[in-house]
C-alpha cells in the first residue's frame, strides 16, 4: 500500500511532496528491518529446539558472477529472463558461451544458446561453448549452470586428432557425455573445416565420451565404417577409441584375400594390449577357408637407455587339397623368435644380444603367413640363431665373447649347434719397443695377433635336439691362432712385408674311415680320443705403386688419363703336414683297392691340416684407371670419369708341387658409369692347363699341358637405379601454372585449358646377372637373369610398385609381386598380388592413418620395436 501511495504522489507532484516521501521511505525501511529480525529470531528459536548446533541458511543460486555482453541485451525482471542478441557472450566460472542468440532463465538456472540462422532457418554459424580449454560447437543447446548438465543438438566435439558429430548430445557432468547417432572421423580436411564431408567416418547409434585428466576415450555400440559416404561391410559390435599420447589397447584390423593353395583368408586379425610402461603384447590369428589356421603371439619389452627386444611365435597348421584325395596334405609348423639388443650407453664393457629363430624344417614351404611370401622369406634355405655375451676390460687388452648358435639347413633337415663357444681375443700389440721413440725397421714394426677359441659342436637332425643322440655326437675343440707380421720401407718406394701364421688345435674326437664291402659305402667312425695338431706357414711380399699420366692437347674433349698400378710379388712356404711323421693323416682302401689318404680331423670342429708342401711365388697387379673430360655442368669445367675403379690380376707358381705348379689366374674388375649410377662387377678364372674330355664322358681329365688357357668361371653383374631425377630437374609447376587445385586437390595444377598437371616420381632398379661355371665338366653350367623392382606414382594419391625376375635359361618369370596403394589422406588402401610361382596370393587391406586409430584399430603397429621380420 505504501508503494502505491509513493507512485501516485510522484506522478502528481514530486517536487511538492519530497518531505512526505522521505518520511514514508524511512518508516518503511525501519518496519522491514524489524520484521526481518523477528523472522530470524523465530527461525533460530525453532531450529534450536530441533537441532541446537545447526543454523540453516539458504544457499546462493550462483557460485560466481555471470558476465554477459551482446549487441542487444534485454532483461525481463517480471519473468526473470535475460535475452542476448547478436555477438552474444556469457561467461560463468570456466564456461564461456558464444552464440548469435542466448536466453538465460534465472528461475530454472538454464542457459539456451543458438547459432546464427539464415532466412530459411538453416544454421550458418554454430554456437560455441568453451570449457577447460576445449571448444565445442552446436546448432543449439541448453545448459544448466547449477547441475552443469547440458543437452545439445548437432554438436561437434573435437578430441585429439579426431572429431565427433552427433545429432543429440547429453552432458551429465564435465567428464561424461552421451551421444545419439554420432559419427567419428580423423579426416584432416573435415577437422579443419576445409570440407563439409569427411572422406571416411565411423557411424554408431550410441556413443559415450569419457573425459579424464590425462586421457579420454570413446565407447560405442555397433559401429560401421563409411568411405566417401558409402557404407562398407566393416561392422564391429563395439569400439573403444582412446585419446591419449600413451599406448592403449585395440583391435588389429586384418587383411583379406585369396591364396590358390589354401583358399580365402582373414590375415593378421588380433588384439593389442600394453602392459605397464615397459611391456606390450599382441595376438594375431590367420583363418583360411580350406582349414588352415595360424596363431602369432608377440611380446615386446623396452627399458630406455638400457635394452629392448621381443618374443614371438608362429604356430599353425597348413591344409592343402581335399581330404580323402591323394593331393590332400596337412603339415603342422612352428617358429619361435627372440630378439634382444642392448643400448650401447648401458654398459660399454659388457654387451648382451640375441637373435634366435627356431623353425620347423618345413615352415617356410608351408607357411600361411603371407608376409613371408611378400618378403620372399619363403625362399630361405637356412636359418641362423645366435646368443652372445661380450666382455671388455679397462685394464686388460683382451675381449671375451661367449656365444651359443644354431644353424638350420632346410634342404637336409639337419642343424649345427654350438653350445657354447668361447672366444678370447688379445688386442694387437708390438713385440718390441722402439729404441728412439719412432718405429723403424722390421723388429720395431713386428706385431702379434693371437686368440683362443673353445667350442662344443654337434650336427644333429631336427628331432635329436637335446636328446641322448645329440650329446653323443657332441665334439669339443680348442684352437689357438698366432699371427705375426711386420713391414718396412725399402729403397724409398717399396714396402717389404714378412708374416707367419701358427695354428694349434685340440679336439675330443678323431676320425677313422673304412670301406664296408657289404654296403659298398665308406663309413665314418668318430673315436672318443683326444687329438691335436700344430701347423704353420710363412710369407713375404714386396709391393709398390706406379703412376702413369697422359695429358692431351688443350681444347680436347679428353683432358687426360691417369693409370695407377699396384704390383706385388710374394713368396709363401708351408711344410707338407700329410707326411707320416706328423701323424695327422691315415689311409684306407676303397672298393678298387686304391689306398686313399684322409685326415683324422676331417669333419671335426677344429678343421684339418692341409697336405702337400707349398713353396710358391705369388703375384698380383692392381689397376685403377681414371679419365678427365670437359664438362659444362661442373664448376671446374672438367669432370672425372672412372674407367676402372679396380682391375686386379692374381696368380702363382708352386715350386714344391709335384703336378700343376701353376695356379689358376684370377681377374676381378669393378667400375661405375653415369655418375656412379651404373655399377658393373666382373670375375674371370682361367686355367692354364689343358683338360681332355673322352667320348661319352662329362667330366674331363686335367693334363700337364701348360699354355692351353680355358675359361673355368666367368661372372658379370650390374645394377642401375633409375628415377625421374636422372632425366632433368624437377619442374616447378607452381611457377608454370597459375591455377591450383581446391580442397583435397592441392597437389594438382591446371593450365588455361583446365588440364591437370602434377609430379609423377618413379624409380626403377635394374639388376642383371650372368654366370658361367665349368667346374671340370665338358659344358659347364650357365645362369642368366634380370630383376626389376620399382614404383611409379600415377597421381599424387595412386602408387604402383612391384618386382619381378626373369630367368633367361628357363625362359620363365620367377618371383613376381605387384602392389597398388591408394592414399585417401585419412586412410590407405593396399593391394598386393603374387601371380606366379608356388604361392599365388593376393592381399587387400584398408587402414586408418591417424595415431589414435593406429592404436585402436592398429593400422600400423605402435610397438616398441620395428623389426624387419614379419613378426
Amino acid at each position: 500500500m505504501a508503494s502505491e501511495i509513493i507512485n501516485c504522489t510522484s506522478i502528481k507532484s514530486a517536487s511538492k511532496n519530497i518531505l512526505h516521501i522521505l518520511i514514508i521511505l524511512i518508516f518503511n525501511s525501519f518496519l522491514a528491518q524489524l520484521s526481518a529480525q523477528n523472522t530470524a529470531e523465530n527461525r533460530i528459536v525453532n531450529d534450536t529446539v530441533r537441532k541446537t548446533d545447526t543454523i540453516r541458511v539458504p544457499a546462493e543460486q550462483l557460485s560466481d558472477i555471470v558476465r554477459t555482453k551482446a549487441d542487444s541485451e534485454r532483461n525481463d525482471f517480471q519473468h526473470k529472463m535475460t535475452y542476448l542478441n547478436k555477438n552474444a557472450q556469457v561467461k560463468y566460472q570456466d564456461m564461456q558461451i558464444d552464440a548469435d542468440y542466448i536466453r538465460i532463465d534465472w528461475r530454472k538456472n538454464e542457459i539456451y544458446a543458438r547459432g546464427e540462422v539464415d532466412s530459411t532457418g538453416r544454421i550458418t554459424k554454430p554456437a560455441l561453448a568453451t570449457q577447460a580449454g576445449k571448444t565445442y560447437e552446436y546448432n543449439d543447446f541448453q545448459y544448466n549452470y547449477k547441475t552443469r548438465q547440458a543437452i545439445a543438438y548437432n554438436a561437434r566435439t573435437e578430441e585429439s586428432e579426431g572429431v565427433i558429430v552427433a545429432e543429440k548430445t547429453k552432458k551429465y557432468n564435465d567428464s561424461v557425455f552421451f551421444m545419439r547417432r554420432g559419427l567419428f572421423t580423423t579426416d584432416e580436411y573435415f577437422l579443419k573445416k576445409k570440407d563439409s564431408l569427411a572422406d571416411y567416418h565411423l557411424l554408431a547409434p550410441n556413443i559415450k565420451l569419457i573425459k579424464g585428466k590425462n586421457k579420454s576415450q570413446v565407447v560405442t555400440g555397433p559401429v560401421q565404417m563409411y568411405i566417401e559416404q558409402v557404407p562398407t561391410p566393416l561392422i564391429m559390435p563395439f569400439a573403444i577409441l582412446p585419446f591419449s599420447d600413451k599406448r592403449s589397447a585395440g583391435i588389429l584390423i586384418p587383411s583379406f584375400g585369396e591364396r590358390q593353395d589354401v583358399g580365402f583368408f582373414f590375415n593378421s586379425f588380433g588384439y593389442y594390449q600394453p602392459i605397464g610402461e615397459h611391456f606390450d603384447a599382441k595376438v594375431m590369428v590367420d583363418f583360411y577357408t580350406k582349414g588352415s589356421w595360424n596363431i602369432r603371439p608377440e611380446t615386446n619389452y623396452i627399458k630406455k637407455y638400457r635394452y629392448s627386444g621381443n618374443f614371438a611365435a608362429d604356430i599353425g597348421s597348413t591344409v592343402r587339397g581335399i581330404k580323402g584325395l591323394d593331393s590332400y596334405s596337412k603339415v603342422n609348423t612352428y617358429r619361435i623368435s627372440w630378439r634382444h639388443s642392448q643400448d650401447s650407453k648401458a654398459n660399454p664393457l659388457l654387451n648382451f644380444s640375441a637373435s634366435v629363430d627356431l623353425v620347423s624344417s618345413k615352415f617356410y614351404n608351408n607357411t600361411i603367413n603371407n608376409n613371408y611370401i611378400f618378403n620372399q622369406n619363403v625362399l630361405n634355405t637356412q636359418q641362423n640363431s645366435t646368443v652372445s655375451v661380450t666382455k671388455r676390460f679397462l685394464t686388460l687388452p683382451i675381449t671375451i665373447t661367449g656365444t651359443t648358435s644354431y644353424s638350420q639347413n632346410f634342404s637336409t633337415g639337419r642343424g649345427d649347434l654350438r653350445l657354447p663357444q668361447l672366444n678370447v681375443a688379445v688386442n694387437q700389440f708390438y713385440l718390441f719397443k722402439p729404441k728412439t721413440g719412432v718405429r723403424e725397421g722390421l723388429l720395431d714394426n713386428l706385431t702379434v695377433n693371437t686368440g683362443l677359441n673353445f667350442t662344443n659342436f654337434a650336427n644333429t637332425d631336427e628331432g635329436e635336439m637335446f636328446s641322448g643322440a645329440m650329446w653323443e655326437k657332441m665334439q669339443t675343440g680348442l684352437k689357438n691362432n698366432i699371427l705375426l707380421g711386420t713391414n718396412t720401407t725399402v729403397a724409398k718406394y717399396f714396402t717389404f712385408s714378412v708374416g707367419a701364421n701358427i695354428d694349434n688345435a685340440l679336439t675330443t674326437k678323431t676320425l677313422t674311415k673304412s670301406y664296408n664291402p657289404i654296403t659298398n659305402d665308406v663309413e665314418d667312425n668318430f673315436n672318443k680320443k683326444i687329438g691335436g695338431y700344430s701347423v704353420f706357414s710363412t710369407n713375404a711380399s714386396l709391393q709398390t705403386t706406379l703412376y702413369g699420366t697422359k695429358i692431351f692437347k688443350a681444347g680436347s674433349t679428353i683432358q687426360g688419363i691417369r693409370h695407377m698400378m699396384m704390383p706385388s710379388i710374394g713368396f709363401s712356404y708351408r711344410p707338407d703336414f700329410g707326411t707320416p711323421g706328423f701323424g695327422y693323416f691315415n689311409n684306407y682302401y676303397d672298393a678298387t683297392g686304391v689306398l686313399v689318404p684322409y685326415s683324422i680331423f676331417d669333419g671335426g670342429i677344429v678343421g684339418s691340416p692341409t697336405t702337400g708342401m707349398e713353396g710358391a711365388v705369388n703375384f698380383s697387379i692392381g689397376n685403377n684407371i681414371e679419365m678427365k673430360v670437359k664438362s659444362k655442368k661442373d664448376s671446374t669445367g672438367v669432370k672425372k670419369l672412372k674407367i676402372f675403379e679396380a682391375l686386379n690380376i692374381t696368380g702363382g707358381y708352386n715350386f714344391a708341387a709335384k703336378s700343376h705348379p701353376w695356379s689358376v689366374f684370377n681377374l676381378n674388375g669393378q667400375s661405375s658409369f653415369f655418375d656412379s649410377k651404373l655399377n658393373v662387377n666382373t670375375t674371370l678364372i682361367i686355367d692354364p692347363y689343358e683338360t681332355i674330355y673322352n667320348i661319352g664322358e662329362e667330366r674331363g681329365i686335367r693334363t700337364e699341358n701348360f699354355g692351353h688357357f680355358s675359361v673355368q668361371q666367368f661372372g658379370l653383374t650390374f645394377s642401375y637405379p633409375l628415377s625421374e631425377a636422372i632425366f632433368g630437374e624437377k619442374e616447378d609447376l607452381e611457377k608454370k601454372y597459375n591455377m591450383k587445385g581446391d580442397i583435397r586437390n592441392e597437389n594438382y595444377y591446371f593450365d588455361d585449358d583446365h588440364y591437370a598437371h602434377f609430379h609423377q616420381p618413379w624409380t626403377l632398379n635394374v639388376n642383371a646377372n650372368y654366370g658361367y661355371n665349368r667346374g671340370g665338366s665338358k659344358f659347364g653350367n650357365t645362369v642368366a637373369s634380370v630383376g626389376l623392382d620399382g614404383s611409379v606414382q600415377l597421381t599424387p594419391y595412386w602408387n604402383i610398385n612391384g618386382s619381378t625376375h626373369y630367368d633367361f635359361i628357363t625362359q620363365e618369370l620367377t618371383y613376381t609381386r605387384i602392389g597398388f596403394s591408394r592414399d585417401q589422406r585419412s586412410f590407405t588402401i593396399n593391394f598386393n598380388w603374387v601371380p606366379f610361382g608356388q604361392y599365388k596370393v593376393y592381399d587387400f587391406f584398408i587402414g586408418i592413418k591417424a595415431n589414435i586409430l593406429r592404436d585402436a584399430l592398429k593400422y600400423k603397429d605402435r610397438s616398441f620395436t620395428q623389426p624387419n621380420a614379419p613378426f
